[in-house]
């Protein structure tokens, strides 16, 4: 039976992910849409348990009637039925649809609900491009993920849930009253008048409130896990008192709306208790005094009392569920600024997957500037840039930092749309062709040899999933990591590929990591290879070994390597020597030497071959 009941909501829906609306109710129904029939079911079966609850109270006042004027030995002849449908109501029925509504409510979706937010929007997240990313704490933006798909669940089942058995119990009670006489209805109408008041009063507050708790909370914990991605850089320049302070003003932050969340508490808390005290009391006083005056029944009072008594305890469950309602609605507003941005680069709705068959680049007059405040226009990072690279062909990009190699590379990637201009790949422009599809035909080994925390095996398979464990030990082989692989060790006892890598890849050295992120690109074997500074964390011993292995990687690759020690590229069919976004020269390594230009300049420079950082 549980097994039925949670298999009735699909947890990760297949739908292709989507761009959530911006508006508060259509964000929340895009993320209910799958799950609306169970929320309808439970909706019927909370409103029939108060339905049920509202009539054992009228019988309950039926059956004091009923002990003030039968004979006692007359009792079960004349009552005995009813009060036997009665009690298979109360111990069969009721029990039978809490029983639906609780499975409904915690099999079906208390758990698969938000965990099929989550699945869609991190499947949305996960094609945001890069720039998202780069604007953000990563683990802002998980918490803010995490927080907002509890809170959807939050508003959602709130609205169903309490909305429905609060409106069916209260509007139930007013009209079990009335039929005793109206004036006896009239204290729950005052009550629920003032309870309205009240809610309308506090609950908006706390839900500003809680849309700014929301904001500071994802912040502070945005600031705990930075420090502790970039530990060994705190660690380094023994900045810990630093850390404490930057995410100190952070928790600062978070505490002060918890300040204001508490203060709103107390003034709900005894704005309430006052209210349910007068409820009681003059219920009490109204019904007494109508059955001195013989216009109700005893049964009218001993009804009216416990109703009240009711109201009043179920209160503070009513506005604490409605203030959490709105902190929720408050959670999803927030969430709303982080999850529902458009992705700034997308597919073409006719995008056709790449065939990159012979590897050939072109970039024809491309212009691109980095984003600016409206009104300004920065200058260009590539001004009407033009450049063939033949199939096969092996070039070397050279520059001062900002000249705009990396960006070339990042325009490639399509990680940016170019300002004007195009980009072609065996002559499909690469605006008209799937993302997946481009990168895929691409190999890229970075400066920046980042690794998943995952095993070894794990981190070479990521340039093919499919690879067999003997492709996998190859590729290893060709990164000359083989041999460092099979010493590793983890803290669970996983040793060689099975070894656990730590974040980022921490627990290798610069060297090892580039080794696994080259032999990554060898296992993916793309048609065109580009190499961003690939050797440069090898020791000189490491890299002669490595380069050869690189060179065989080339062979028959169209490449594109930029690297600041040029005696590393000066080996390249043709190099590129790039100006304030131009093609300032280009040839090889003898032309440009003979040409005396920028290029014979940058050479006479280095003594160790290094150029400064590339920051472009």
């Amino acid at each position: 039976m549980f097994r039925w009941f949670e298999t009735r909501l699909a947890p990760y829906p297949a739908d292709p992910p989507a761009m959530p609306p911006r508006g508060l109710i259509p964000f929340i129904l895009h993320y209910s849409r799958g799950a609306a029939l169970w929320l309808a079911l439970l909706a019927v079966g909370v409103t029939v348990i108060a339905v049920i609850e509202i009539v054992l109270y009228g019988y309950l006042g039926e059956l004091v009637n009923r002990l003030a004027e039968i004979e006692r030995a007359e009792f079960w002849q004349t009552e005995g039925r009813r009060l036997f449908w009665m009690g298979l109501l109360l111990v069969i029925g009721l029990q039978a649809v809490n029983l639906w509504t609780a499975m409904i409510m915690h099999q079906t979706l208390l758990g698969n609900f938000p965990q099929r937010i989550r699945w869609q929007a991190h499947r949305y997240l996960l094609r945001q491009s890069i720039g998202y990313f780069q604007d953000d704490f990563a683990g802002r933006i998980a918490t803010k993920l995490m927080q907002t798909s509890l809170a959807v669940r939050e508003v959602v089942m709130k609205m169903v849930d309490v909305a429905v058995y609060v409106l069916v119990v209260f509007s139930g009670s007013i009209v079990l009253a009335a039929t005793q006489d109206w004036r006896l209805a009239l204290p729950f109408v005052i009550w629920g008048v003032a309870f309205g008041a009240l809610l309308r009063v506090i609950v908006p507050r706390l839900a500003r409130i809680a849309e700014a708790q929301a904001d500071a909370r994802s912040t502070m914990t945005g600031r705990i896990v930075d420090s502790y991605t970039n530990i060994a850089t705190v660690k380094l320049f023994s900045h810990s008192a630093r850390e404490e302070d930057y995410v100190r003003r952070a928790m600062d932050g978070f505490l002060a709306t918890v300040y204001r969340q508490m203060r709103l508490v107390v003034v709900q808390d005894v704005g309430l208790n006052l209210i349910n005290a007068l409820l009681v009391a003059v219920t009490a006083a109204v019904g007494l005094w109508l059955w001195t005056e013989g216009a109700v029944s005893i049964g009218a009072v001993a009804v009216a009392i416990p109703l009240a008594m009711r109201l009043s305890n179920m209160s503070h469950w009513i506005m604490w569920e409605f203030s959490a309602l709105f902190e929720n609605i408050g959670t999803v507003r927030d969430g709303i600024n982080s999850l529902a941005l458009p992705r700034m680069i997308e597919d073409a709705p006719d995008a056709r997957p790449l065939s990159a068959s012979r590897g050939e680049v072109r970039f024809e007059n491309v212009t691109f500037r980095y984003g600016a405040l409206p009104g300004e226009r920065p200058m260009a990072v590539l001004d009407d840039l033009n450049l063939t690279i033949r199939p096969g062909e092996r070039i070397g990009l050279v520059g001062r930092s900002g000249a705009g190699k990396s960006t070339l590379i990042n325009l490639l990637l399509r990680f940016h749309d170019v300002e004007s201009g195009r980009i072609e790949i065996d002559g499909q422009d690469i605006s008209r062709v799937t993302q997946d599809s481009l990168r895929a035909a691409i190999g890229v080994v970075t400066q920046d040899s980042s690794l998943l925390h995952r095993s070894i095996r794990e981190n070479i398979a990521y340039g093919r999933p499919d690879a067999t464990e003997a492709e996998i030990i190859a590729a290893a082989r060709r990164a000359e990591a083989l041999e460092f692989i099979e010493t590793l060790t983890d803290k669970y006892g996983a040793r060689g590929l099975d070894a656990q890598v730590g974040e980022r890849g921490v627990k290798l050295s610069g060297g090892q990591r580039q080794r696994i992120t080259i032999a990554r690109v060898v296992l993916k074997d793309a048609p065109i290879l580009v190499l961003d500074e690939a050797t440069s964390a090898l020791d000189s011993e490491v890299e002669a070994a490595i380069q050869a292995q690189l060179d065989r990687l080339m062979e028959g690759k169209t490449v594109i390597a930029i690297a600041h020690r040029l005696s590393t590229i000066a080996e390249m069919d043709r190099l590129i020597v790039m100006d304030q976004g131009r093609i300032a020269e280009e040839g090889s390594h003898a032309e440009l030497l003979a040409k005396g230009g920028i290029y014979a300049r940058l050479w006479s420079r280095q003594s160790g071959g290094f150029l400064g950082q590339d920051g472009d």
